[in-house]
Parts: C-alpha cells; sequence; structure tokens
C-alpha cells in the first residue's frame, strides 16, 4: 500500500495537479486526495501548499520527492535486472529531444528500436535544448538528446551523431546570384532565425563570434519557432536560413531548397545524448548502446 502512495505523491509532484494525477493513475481524484492525505498523516507533515490556486510542494513534499526518485530508479534497475536474466527486456523511457533531432534524427532509431525490443514502452518529448536540460534535471525525463554547446554541471553528455549547419534558400529566390558567397555578403540577407535556447540558433551565433562576426550585424527578417515554420517560409520567400543538413536532406533531393556555400564558413556541431551524473538509468543505456551500433 506505501509503495502506492508513494507512486500516488510522485504523480501529483510531478503533475502539481490532482485531477491529472488521477487520469494518469486511472483513479478518481478523490482516491487521490485520500492517498495524499494518509502519506501525510503517516509522517505527520504537510506535503503540499494547497493555499494557492495552485499546489506546490512544501520542504517536506520536496524531501519525499527525492526519496521517491531514488527508490523508482532502483524499482526500474531491479525489473532491467531481472528481465535480462529470463532474455526479457520490459519498462517505460522517457525521452526528450531537441527540435531537430526529434524530428529528423531520431524517429528511424526508435523505430529500429521498438522492432528490436517491442516489451519497452517509449515516450518522446520535443522541446528546445534548454528546456530537454532542465526536463532532465527536474527528473520529469531520463534521456535527452541535444545540439546545444551549453553544458549543464548536474548532467553527463557523450557524443551521438556529427551534423552541419549549412546556409540554405529556394533554388528561384531572386536575391541568390551565385552558389557561393562571402561572409560580408552574407551579412546582407535577410535571414530567418530559431528562437533563444535552440540548439542551432547558439551553435551560430557561437561560430560568427569566432569570425570576428556579431550576431547583431545580421539581417534578421523573422524569428520563427521551428525548423519545419522556417523552410514553409523559405518555400514562399526570398530569404535564407541555416538549417541542419538533417533537416534538408530531402528538400535538396526534390530540389525545393538549395546550399548555399560561405567562404571558409564550415559549421558543424555534435549532438549528444544526456542524462544526469552518475550511471544512466538501465534502459537509457541500452537504448544509447543500441543507437551507437545503429549509426
Amino acid at each position: 500500500m506505501l509503495d502506492f502512495r508513494l507512486k500516488v505523491f510522485y504523480t501529483v509532484a510531478q503533475t502539481l495537479n490532482f485531477n491529472r494525477a488521477a487520469e494518469q493513475l486511472s483513479i478518481s481524484q478523490p482516491a487521490v486526495t485520500k492517498h495524499i492525505k494518509e502519506l501525510e498523516q503517516q509522517y505527520s507533515t504537510t506535503l503540499f501548499d494547497r493555499a494557492k490556486k495552485r499546489i506546490v510542494l512544501t520542504r517536506s513534499g520536496e524531501v519525499l520527492l527525492q526519496h521517491a526518485h531514488l527508490i523508482f530508479e532502483q524499482y526500474q534497475k531491479l525489473d532491467f535486472d531481472l528481465n535480462l536474466l529470463q532474455n526479457k527486456t520490459e519498462g517505460e523511457l522517457h525521452i526528450g529531444a531537441s527540435t531537430t533531432i526529434a524530428q529528423y534524427v531520431i524517429p528511424s532509431y526508435l523505430a529500429h528500436f521498438q522492432q528490436r525490443f517491442p516489451e519497452i514502452k517509449i515516450e518522446l518529448t520535443m522541446a528546445n535544448s534548454l528546456v530537454i536540460e532542465q526536463m532532465l534535471v527536474d527528473k520529469k525525463i531520463e534521456l535527452g538528446l541535444v545540439e546545444g554547446t551549453t553544458h549543464n554541471s548536474d548532467l553527463k553528455y557523450s557524443p551521438f551523431l556529427k551534423d552541419e549547419i549549412v546556409l540554405v534558400s529556394r533554388p528561384k529566390n531572386s536575391l541568390l546570384k551565385k552558389r557561393v558567397i562571402t561572409a560580408k555578403e552574407l551579412l546582407k540577407l535577410p535571414l530567418l532565425t530559431r528562437e533563444s535556447g535552440s540548439g542551432t540558433a547558439d551553435i551560430i551565433e557561437e561560430y560568427l563570434q569566432t569570425t570576428g562576426i556579431s550576431s547583431k550585424q545580421l539581417n534578421i527578417h523573422m524569428q520563427l519557432g521551428s525548423t519545419e515554420s522556417i523552410k514553409n517560409y523559405l518555400f514562399c520567400s526570398d530569404t535564407f536560413a541555416f538549417l541542419s543538413v538533417y533537416s534538408v536532406q530531402q528538400d535538396l533531393t526534390d530540389d525545393r531548397l538549395c546550399i548555399i556555400d560561405v567562404d571558409r564558413m564550415d559549421i558543424t556541431r555534435t549532438f549528444s545524448f544526456v542524462h544526469r551524473q552518475g550511471q544512466p538509468s538501465p534502459l537509457s543505456k541500452l537504448f544509447i548502446r543500441f543507437s551507437s551500433l545503429k549509426r
């Protein structure tokens, strides 16, 4: 009973919403409230502050949440090790991936992994790199895949794939006079960019700084929230954008976009696996190992 009460508490602490927790646990909202009250009575403390419109963890609740994380991680390791002894691999793996990776890179890996390990349920969350890293810190996911250059000291990074950032536009762009331009000519082009916190935006800004170009010198035409929105805008306008080569491979083949080389500009980066410091969870380790073999 204590284990289930702890699971109820853990779910409420993750969602900070009794109704949402009830839906995830497939029990009633009054049942959720009952389990939380019984836990509070058992430990003679208050776990949630309900005085405001939204609930928040008390100090006691934060302490219990820290221990709950450790307890459920140990349960997962126990299940994994025992299942491996019986040649079984099952469980749930929560992965978060930055936008470019989630849309254009990881789906094929997930499909092959699911074919090999059909008993493992995978949940993929897509957000920009900074959000994914924060979700790991908050223990909302077990494994992340990010594309940025920032490193959080609470997290451990390992290389996954090499990527190249290329300047693209539609082939019939009226401003496109040649396929090779200088850095000086780049400053005159109307550019589309991603939002702050995007790994692609970060790597471009970092690289430009090494060439003596400030991002403030660029002619930013518009900022858009996703690679797909940028591509769709490019198809219909005389603008340009720096995008991952993975995100435009099919568009290059279909002649919907073309690459413009910028003289002496070579922007490469590494997509990385990231998890909390220490050993990754067993299922995370399995996915990392499987993906490395599939490259």
